[in-house]
Parts: structure tokens; sequence; C-alpha cells
């Protein structure tokens, strides 16, 4: 069974950078699509990224499109989410999360689709 650990959270400025990390242990993630996901206080899960089931192709909100990167590594066991000018708003607890095998495009969004949860890392952005 595949375990996720989330990490890389903190306190940033507004504009700077933070990368968070999605570690796997059990599996690798060749077999696995990879969703990050967030929560800010009092709000929704809401998705942020998605990589694809071969790790070639990623699709973001538009929230966060043109400043997040997300990426995994289908050989070894790590994903990851990289954050650029990030804005007060952008403050949640993330989530990596892992589906079985593809999501078929049209559910990307979907936080059911994804089976296997990290515990999540705090993102604080300040003004």
């Amino acid at each position: 069974q595949l375990q996720l650990v989330n990490s890389g959270g903190g306190l940033v400025e507004a504009g700077g950078s933070l990368r968070l990390s999605c570690a796997a242990s059990g599996r690798t993630f060749s077999r696995h699509a990879v969703g990050w996901f967030r929560q800010g206080s009092g709000k929704d899960l809401e998705f942020v990224a998605h990589i694809s089931f071969g790790g070639r192709h990623a699709y973001y909100s538009d929230s966060v499109k043109g400043r997040f990167i997300a990426s995994k590594n289908n050989a070894g066991s790590a994903a990851y989410l990289q954050m650029s000018s990030l804005k007060e708003e952008d403050t949640a607890v993330y989530y990596c999360a892992a589906a079985d095998g593809r999501i078929r495009s049209g559910d990307y969004e979907s936080s059911q689709k994804y089976i296997y949860w990290g515990q999540g890392t705090q993102v604080t952005v300040s003004s």
C-alpha cells in the first residue's frame, strides 16, 4: 500500500517561494497519478495541481497557473510542488494525493479520485 508524507511547508513573505515535497513509501509513483490540494482555514478543500500517470503532463487550477510547478519522479518515490510568487491567499494546509493508476482528464480536480493522502503541511504567506 502506498503511504505519503508531506514536508516543506513554512512561513514565507508574499512574493517568495517554497518547495513542497511528497515522499512515498511502500511503492514508487510509477503507477500513480498525483494531485495536490489545499485547504485554507474555514474553507473547503481546493484542487491545486495534477501530474499525469507518466509524469509528463501537469494541469493546474487557474489560481496557481503560471506560479506553481508540479512534478514527480516516477523512478523514485517523490513528488514536488514548486511554488513561486506566493500570495496571502495561498495560505493553507497543502496535501499531496495519489490515485490508483490514471485519472481521466475530466476528473483531475475531484478529490474522490485520489485514494492515498499525505498528512498535509502548513504554508503561511505573510504580507
